[in-house]
């Protein structure tokens, strides 16, 4: 039982680090269903299809405790270890326990047992966590409750995490869930004393319905906004959380835009300072340097211009910044054990579909403050991201409906080129605007053509209409390049590469049944019609899981070992070893993300001895704006055993995150060759952002770079044999990638 402690720790901190945000607007009760995930508001599933696979997580109305519907977890087809799903909740109220009550009933559990979890988060780590392992429920059970009590300390919790957990076979269901705070429901506990909480005077609006974004106007909003994020992180008093700092916002704003001149308009900041209040002498604020380790140094934009604010106001924020905030932040700190930015009690508004001009602004200002301050790779972007927040302005402001604000916040977030830097694919806004029909043909960009490559399904005898390697030329009569030019503004990704990648679902997609295609066949055009479904009707796991029901190591013409990190399991290591004793290399296939943790396992078996395969950039709260290079990693250690036959890692613009970190790791083995093409350029644990209007993004929360301290973002892992597929070889249903490793390791 402490090992599957340690397992589930572990998972759900992944989950948590890469998936979840703590929610506002949950169902403890199960009864309101978020139609998007068909899954009670703010709960969630297994984060990896073979999880999923695994222990599926499912929405039942047939057997429940108590209302409508109850969440099952039940041993699937899968090898994932074990089931867990998942809610975290903001920790606003006070108090000094809480317990979590609900009911379950299992169904023929053995092997392992069924129970709850929950789990109190602060920034120096778990501050306290049970799951049941004292009382785990085995066999067949009725409904029953059970209750898990946890010390909770207001002044240190960030997140409070819990669930549903379950291992071995059979099956369980949850339902009917409390949480108690010292003896009272959750919706009675006393709220945290912390000021920014308790005013909601602007929770429903602005007030501010109109801006003209004329010259001046862009002006002032320019220093305004730079201005209020340099607060935000550097001013002790709104650290603290005196103030809503998104309310001030609001206060602010329509005396800024009264201002008739530049003057006025600097006096209005001035005095907005001036209220604050200047804070004490800092002991402990060290200066600013720019050291060896440092790799970044802050940037405030415009705001200590001498010809942008007058002298008084200049000496005022020199005081802030030189007596800055230290230690634990209101509005920002670092996730437990990585340390990736951690952007806390931040309000999505979620009831605001089409947010007022003032929140409209307001999300320009919150997501171009935090990519100034906390993003570790702002200065790969490759553009002065100064000069953004200008341009972003009309945008943000003169968004006339929804869809267009939310192109808005698309452009702006694909404007730092980070893969991870998306907005999830739950957007209804954004999901209507490309189209919610799509056809049952897969297709990528290969030698700079949009190829046939595969079929979803055979609807509509589509095998016949499109063969594999034909050549999309135009849809609906519009020629394939323009409108690559057209979607790559809104298409976010570190490179070039993964904007193709992702691309093919946007331009085949739309708002009805039929598409018309051009295609090029064998030299000839040749015009098209198919039909395009929803994608609930397609298999589109298909692209994630290309080998649905193969094992995740198999042998290759009896002498080269194959692994499919996409199914591996660690716990196969030892059948895997036995298996590949005697061959003459293996071959790693990391075109998937991996379903589970590798670097430590196979890369101790292919390594000689220890060594450093990475290392973080990571950033300060003590210096927002500051990157600095912290963290060496090293995997391995002495084994004269070793693996010492070659080991070759396929990749291309799939092999994302995860995947970079693992071949990074197998990189500094000293027998490994990486072939392939450029990777997805996206590494490092994710940040989550959230965006007015109930938008949810975000970022790549850690710099990742090679102990020689050459960068992974934007350019991806390290390619030894530059390899990609042809049109021919799509064409004859070859892998031309996976011949190129075995005839590598043949030689």
């Amino acid at each position: 039982m402490r090992l599957l402690k340690k397992t589930l720790t572990a998972l759900v901190s992944i989950l948590t680090a890469t998936m979840l945000t703590a929610q506002t607007s949950y169902s403890l009760d199960m009864e309101t269903i978020n139609p998007s995930t068909s899954m009670p508001s703010g709960w969630g599933r297994q984060f990896s299809e073979e999880q999923k696979k695994g222990y599926p997580v499912n929405l039942d109305s047939i057997v429940k405790q108590n209302g409508r519907y109850s969440l099952s977890i039940e041993k699937g087809t899968g090898e994932g270890g074990f089931g867990v799903t998942t809610l975290g909740i903001k920790p606003v109220f006070s108090g000094k326990k809480i317990r979590l009550t609900g009911y379950i009933k299992t169904e023929n559990i053995t092997r392992g047992y069924a129970g709850f979890w929950m789990r109190v988060d602060g920034d120096t780590g778990i501050l306290a966590f049970d799951n049941m392992e004292a009382q785990g429920i085995t066999g067949t059970t009725d409904w029953k409750q059970y209750s898990i009590d946890l010390d909770y300390k207001e002044d240190e919790a960030t997140v409070i995490y819990l669930g549903g957990l379950m291992t071995g076979d059979g099956k369980m269901w949850l339902d009917n869930i409390e949480l108690t705070v010292d003896g009272q429901p959750l919706a009675k506990a006393p709220p945290k004393t912390v000021k920014a909480a308790t005013d909601t005077v602007f929770n429903n609006g602005s007030g501010i319905t109109l801006i003209n974004p004329d010259k001046q106007a862009i002006a002032s909003l320019t220093n305004l906004g730079m201005l209020w994020g340099f607060l935000k992180y550097y001013h002790p008093a709104i650290a603290k959380g005196n103030y809503n700092w998104d309310a001030e916002l609001f206060r602010i704003l329509p005396k800024l835009l009264a201002a008739t001149s530049k003057t006025a308009a600097n006096s209005v900041l001035e005095q907005w300072v001036d209220a604050l209040g200047k804070p004490g002498a800092c002991k402990n604020c060290k200066p600013i340097v720019n050291d060896s380790s440092v790799k970044l140094m802050p940037d405030y934009g415009y705001i200590f211009n001498k010809d942008n604010f007058g002298r008084s106001l200049l000496e005022k924020l020199d005081w802030i910044k030189n007596n800055r905030s230290q230690g634990k932040q209101y509005y920002i700190g670092l996730t437990m054990g990585t340390e990736n930015p951690d952007f806390r009690n931040e309000n999505p508004y979620p009831a605001m579909s089409y947010p007022d001009a003032g929140y409209r602004l307001l999300a320009l200002y919150r997501y171009w403050n935090m990519i100034q301050y906390f993003f570790p790779d702002k200065h790969l972007i490759g553009e002065d991201w100064n000069k953004v927040l200008p341009e972003f302005i009309p945008a943000f402001v003169n968004a006339a409906d929804t869809t267009a604000y939310h192109l808005a916040c698309l452009q702006l977030i694909a404007r730092i080129h980070d893969t991870h830097a998306n907005i999830r694919a739950s957007n209804t806004v954004l999901e209507k605007y490309i189209g919610i029909y799509y056809p049952p043909v897969q297709t990528k960009f290969i030698e700079g053509k949009l190829v046939v490559t595969g079929y979803y399904t055979d609807m509509a005898g589509i095998k016949n209409a499109l063969q594999k390697g034909d050549i999309i030329t135009k849809i609906d009569n519009t020629p394939v390049e323009a409108l690559v030019k057209q979607f790559l503004p809104i298409t976010p990704a570190s490179n070039y590469e993964r904007q193709l990648m992702d691309m093919p679902k946007k331009l085949l997609r739309g708002n009805t049944s039929n598409l018309s295609l051009e295609i090029e066949r064998d030299g000839k055009a040749i015009p098209v019609t198919i039909e395009r479904y929803g994608l609930n009707r397609l298999r589109l796991t298909i692209d994630y899981n290309p080998h649905p029901a193969d094992s995740s190591y198999k042998l290759i013409n009896d002498n080269i070992g194959y692994i499919y990190p996409g199914k591996y399991h660690n716990r196969q290591l030892p059948a895997i070893k036995q298996l590949f004793a005697n061959t003459k290399g293996i071959i790693v296939d990391m075109r998937c993300y991996p379903s589970e943790f590798m670097p430590f396992t196979f890369g101790e078996f292919i390594k000689p001895t220890g060594s450093a395969f990475v290392q973080f950039g990571q950033v300060h709260l003590n210096a927002p704006g500051m990157v600095s290079v912290k963290v060496t990693v090293t995997n391995g250690k002495s084994n004269p055993g070793y693996y010492k036959g070659k080991v070759v890692v396929i990749v291309d613009a799939s092999s994302v995150s995860q995947a970079e970190y693992t071949t990074m790791a197998f990189q500094s083995a000293p027998n490994t060759i990486v072939i392939g093409s450029r990777t997805a350029g996206a590494d490092g644990n994710v940040s989550p952002i959230c965006l007015p209007g109930n938008i949810y993004t975000g970022i790549s929360g850690l710099g990742v770079l090679y102990p020689d301290g050459s960068e992974t973002q934007r350019a991806g892992v390290k390619i030894d044999i530059p390899v990609r597929p042809t049109i021919k070889g799509i064409k004859e249903g070859r892998d031309e990638l996976l011949e190129k490793a075995i005839e590598l390791i043949g030689k």
